[in-house]
């Protein structure tokens, strides 16, 4: 069948998932429960972490991680500007206040060799983020957290699969957090997990996961409680409910089958996209291993205007594309809050003016992907008539 139009993103769901879904269905449990807790040790059996919180977004993973790593108000925490607002919404939540640092020249991850500069006598925290699933250098990372004595969050929201080196990312002594959201290589439907290397931290977040009570108190609707509990910490209702961990237990236990998939994406696109002298393409890194949750291209001419007529141009072809991301400091509540001009993040910039997100999932195809290449080699053949 001839391909005329690709997704952006196509939700694949296989009958394991339904009916691990129905079998929580029938146990008469559906919120927090064994099956998540199952799910919390197999996934951090996977990453190589020794604990694992599930929370029901990457967001709250984030919230409650910079509340345990003592993020407080009037502390500095640093991240990037090219990321999803989740990572630096719940700094400010948290009283806190962002310090942008620019991205690299040649990856959309933040600067490690700017940092330094960056830090403060008030500096709490560094939250670098991996986009896309590219790594960073994790052993960077942690010297900075050794040499100014800081905490280090990382937001992993697209690095399930990504490996630094030989480390995946998950597996460091710091707070990691990871998202489940719908478009995720791992998908709940919206949820997240918090892996850390601390039974001290891992204690902590459990109670304020569930609005501060007593460890075990979801257990005190079941035979193995009791109705008594306690308000030990400030909570929020942020638990991940066993529904959704059925969907991601399936899916966990069928992930290195799911990446095999997307990786083999990742080399289709590349071949059929690497010929066409308009497009940077997304490389490996030359040590550890990309997660690909996006494959993002960048033009290499022509702007954000030009690349605002691209994506217009796939859209009337039927292809789906997005833009990870619009650096924050470019949004309403940033400019109002905070000094910061595109000046300040030249690469940000140009990573955001450039840049296209194509389709990619587990069941994409080669003929999609060759339709997607073939798109654009007609509006640059077209362009270049102009």
């Amino acid at each position: 069948m001839k391909v005329t139009s690709v997704p952006f993103y196509r939700l694949k769901i296989s009958k394991q998932e339904i009916d691990k879904v129905n079998e929580t269905m029938r146990s008469g449990w559906l919120t927090t429960g064994k099956v998540t807790h199952q799910f919390e040790s197999e996934f951090a059996e996977y990453v190589g972490a020794k604990y694992a919180v599930a929370v029901n977004s990457c967001t709250a993973a984030l919230h409650l991680s910079l509340i345990v790593a003592g993020v407080k108000p009037g502390d500095e925490v640093i991240t990037t500007p090219y990321t999803f607002v989740a990572t630096t919404e719940t700094i400010i939540q948290c009283g806190a206040r962002v310090v942008f640092v620019d991205t690299e020249k040649d990856s959309f991850n933040i600067d490690l060799t700017q940092i330094d500069a960056a830090i403060s006598p008030r500096t709490k925290a560094v939250v670098p983020v991996y986009i896309a699933g590219y790594p960073s250098d994790l052993k960077a990372i942690d010297g900075l957290r050794r040499k100014h004595k800081i905490r280090v969050i990382h937001d992993a929201a697209h690095a399930l699969g990504t490996v630094s080196g030989k480390t995946m990312v998950g597996a460091t002594p710091d707070l990691t957090c990871f998202s489940f959201y719908s478009t995720k290589n791992l998908t709940t439907g919206e949820g997240g997990m918090i892996t850390t290397d601390s039974k001290k931290q891992m204690e902590l977040l459990r109670v304020i996961s569930l609005h501060g009570m007593s460890r075990d108190a979801w257990k005190r609707y079941t035979g193995a409680g009791s109705w008594k509990y306690q308000i030990r910490e400030l909570g929020y209702k942020y638990n991940l409910s066993d529904m959704a961990s059925s969907i991601g237990l399936v899916q966990l236990r069928n992930f290195e089958k799911m990446q095999k998939s997307r990786r083999r994406a990742a080399e289709l696109y590349t071949k059929y996209l690497g010929d066409i002298d308009e497009l940077v393409i997304p490389r490996e890194p030359q040590t550890g291993k990309h997660a690909w949750h996006l494959y993002i291209v960048k033009l290499r001419k022509g702007g954000e205007s030009k690349r605002d007529r691209v994506i217009e141009e796939l859209k009337s072809m039927g292809v789906g594309t997005s833009v990870h991301f619009i650096p924050l400091y470019l949004h309403p509540y940033y400019k109002k809050n905070y000094s910061y001009t595109r000046r300040d993040f030249p690469n940000s910039y140009n990573h955001y003016c450039n840049a296209i997100t194509l389709p990619l999932f587990v069941d994409i195809t080669e003929e999609e992907i060759r339709y997607v290449a073939d798109c654009f080699k007609r509006i640059f053949a077209h362009s270049r008539k102009r």
